[in-house]
This record gives C-alpha cells, sequence and structure tokens, in this order.
C-alpha cells in the first residue's frame, strides 16, 4: 500500500492502482460528480409535486370551511388531484431511484476503496452494470412499488388529512334541515346532488383502505433507501 498523506486528495488516493489511470480516475469523477447533479434535480422534481399537493389542499381547506354553502364534493376534487401529483410524482421517483442507482454503485465500489485505501470490490462486475445502463437505462423499481414509496413519505398522511377534513366538513356544516346524530343521518348527509351517499361513502372507504394497504405492504416488503441502525452504531457517529 502507498503511504497517504493528509494533502493527497480523492484523484491521488487511486493513481497508483495497476487496474487505473490518471484518466480513468478524472473521468470517474466527473462522471459521479454529473450523477450527483442529476439526482439532486429530480429530487426537487419530487419536492414540487408534493408542494402542489400541499398548497391545493390548503387552499381547498380555506374555501371549504370558510363558506357554509360550499359542498363537502369539494374534497373529492381535493382528492383527485392529490392522487394526480401522486401519479406524477412515482413516474418522476422511478428517474430519481434509476440515477441514485448508478451513484450508491459508485459509492458502494469507487468510493468506499478510497476511503478505506484498500484495493477496489470487484463483486458483482460493478464496472460492467454501470456500463451496460448507461447504454440501456432502465427502472430499478416498479410502478407500483414507487407509488407506494412515495405514499409511506407523504401522500398517505396528505391523503387522511383529507378524508379527516371531509367527514369534518359535513358535521361543522351539515346539509339544510338535517342533524347528524348517528350514522345513519351521516350516511344521509353524504349524498350531494346527482351523487348519492353510496357513491360518496365508496370513495372515502375505498381511498382510505388502498392507501392503508398499500402503504403497509411497501412498508414491509420495500427494503427503503436508508437502512434502520440501532443505538450503538449511534453512538458511535455521534461520539
Amino acid at each position: 500500500m502507498p503511504d497517504f498523506g493528509e494533502e493527497n486528495d480523492f484523484l491521488e488516493a487511486l493513481h497508483d492502482e495497476s487496474s487505473s489511470d490518471q484518466g480513468y480516475i478524472t473521468a470517474m469523477s466527473h462522471f459521479y460528480r454529473g450523477e450527483i447533479g442529476r439526482i439532486m434535480v429530480w429530487r426537487q422534481r419530487l419536492d414540487t409535486t408534493t408542494t402542489w399537493g400541499i398548497t391545493t389542499t390548503g387552499t381547498i381547506f380555506t374555501v371549504a370551511f370558510s363558506f357554509e354553502t360550499v359542498p363537502h364534493l369539494i374534497f373529492f376534487f381535493n382528492l383527485a388531484i392529490v392522487l394526480m401529483m401522486l401519479w406524477i410524482e412515482a413516474r418522476r421517483y422511478r428517474f430519481y431511484d434509476a440515477f441514485r442507482a448508478r451513484v450508491r454503485m459508485l459509492e458502494a465500489h469507487f468510493i468506499t476503496p478510497v476511503i478505506l485505501r484498500e484495493k477496489p470490490k470487484l463483486e458483482g462486475n460493478w464496472r460492467k452494470l454501470v456500463a451496460e445502463d448507461l447504454l440501456v437505462p432502465a427502472f430499478k423499481i416498479s410502478m407500483f412499488e414507487s407509488i407506494g414509496r412515495r405514499l409511506q413519505r407523504n401522500y398517505a398522511f396528505i391523503t387522511t388529512i383529507i378524508l379527516t377534513a371531509w367527514i369534518t366538513k359535513i358535521f361543522i356544516h351539515p346539509p339544510a334541515g338535517q342533524e347528524i346524530n348517528s350514522l345513519g343521518s351521516l350516511y344521509s348527509a353524504l349524498s350531494v346532488g346527482a351523487f348519492p351517499s353510496w357513491f360518496i361513502a365508496t370513495i372515502m372507504l375505498g381511498t382510505f383502505l388502498a392507501v392503508t394497504s398499500v402503504t403497509i405492504y411497501i412498508a414491509k416488503n420495500s427494503t427503503g433507501e436508508i437502512t434502520e441502525v440501532g443505538k450503538s452504531s449511534r453512538t458511535n457517529w455521534m461520539g
């Protein structure tokens, strides 16, 4: 092993490796920086759709609770907009995850040897995998898992708040001539215009069950982005 001094930077750390040359290290360094920049752009796009969903929800809440004459059906459109944002964000997340996978590959097999001052790890032939992904890019997760991850991170909370506000709106501003004092009266109050009670109830229960089921399934079966650590590991980091 060469003697590493504190003044040696990232490029000098791998300069003496038999499997690398200076041009290769320089190219890989710029490639890594480029991939970092790309995933940051996609990460900002994820934040944008979440912001749209939250802003729309806040605006509709203000209108719904400020005017008694506004029917509670407005939350149906709120729910539709948020679910549309979820779909768009899930599509963007698949791109973000695909590029993030490249970054993780470089960090695990290219950056880690520098930190540990060891020879590059060749398990899994990572260079070939990265090259193939550059030639034929591919998503690393399905659309279903992507939707589940975004639900788990943000949208499960947003949809739950919308459904709660929907019920609250009915209690605060019940239809004219109706008093809500039982489940039956609540069910009757769900109807709005040409939309019967069973239709509104189906949307509410269906949305709640679907969001809860997908979120729980993904939480149990998806590996996630960050691994949970114990208190001992945290102690090592905190000093």
